[in-house]
């Protein structure tokens, strides 16, 4: 591995060094046990806590390289009580995926209740794009699908519902972007049981979606301008803003503002 001044074993040493110098034996329930001559915790203590070796744990704040695991970062990372963000770094330092970050977590009842504060069309998507919650302008744009499903999903509303071409303009592009946008949540969440179900589930019920899952095209969720041309055939023009939760990138908030 490379060092830069934002990566690498030195970086990722330097910044362990400064977390464990700035935690405190009571921060991680340790008893105080007399007068300490080292700031913080110890080395010992961390590696002890964290199930490696002293060696090995001194080896990774000297910068040296080697190839520490994923799953030995998260458990520093859990014994130093590390704040999201923090641990965020971690891995961005070690060039390293965050295990945690593969679990889907439960979505909070105020996030879902959050969408009927916004007057225009809001709901929320999960991983495998069921429809979480969706307000009331939502319901009314997609009159004829939202509100008549117990589970909406909109990925098979756009591969499966006859209402989908009708209502939403540019359709082709819309559905082969949106498939995209699957494909990059797989890397975050590749192991997923749900997720891999779902697309699998997906390729075999439509033979579109199987085509442009085929492409291998990866993007990212953006705004930008969306049409729908309701039941009257008069065309609606909004501009998608989408939000991902920091406390749960497996959620999203989508958000269609009047043009």
């Amino acid at each position: 591995m490379q060092n830069s001044l934002f990566s690498g074993p030195k970086a990722l040493g330097a910044f362990l060094r400064s977390v464990r110098e700035n935690t405190a034996p009571a921060d991680i329930g340790l008893p105080a046990m007399g007068r300490r001559r080292t700031k913080g915790l110890r080395r010992e203590e961390v590696a002890q806590l964290s199930g490696i070796s002293t060696t090995w744990y001194t080896w990774i704040e000297q910068g040296r390289d080697i190839v520490v695991s994923a799953q030995t970062l998260a458990n520093i990372a859990e014994v130093l009580k590390m704040k999201p963000s923090e641990r965020q770094y971690l891995f961005h330092l070690a060039l390293k995926s965050d295990p945690q970050e593969e679990q889907i977590q439960v979505v909070e009842e105020e996030v879902l209740a959050s969408v009927h504060q916004v007057a225009s069309p809001c709901y929320l998507l999960d991983i495998t794009w069921n429809m979480l919650a969706w307000n009331s302008a939502a319901q009314a744009l997609f009159t004829g699908w939202l509100g008549s499903e117990p589970r909406p999903n909109m990925m098979t509303f756009m591969f499966q519902h006859p209402l989908s071409k009708t209502l939403v303009c540019d359709w082709e592009n819309r559905a082969s972007r949106i498939v995209a946008e699957l494909r990059a949540d797989t890397m975050h969440y590749q192991h997923d049981q749900g997720l891999n179900a779902f697309v699998t589930r997906m390729n075999n019920d439509s033979e579109t979606f199987r085509e442009y899952w085929s492409r291998q095209q990866v993007v990212v969720r953006e705004g930008g301008e969306r049409t729908f041309r309701n039941a009257q055939g008069g065309l609606q023009q909004f501009r998608q803003v989408s939000w991902q939760l920091t406390s749960n990138r497996s959620v999203k908030m989508i958000m269609l503002m009047p043009e």
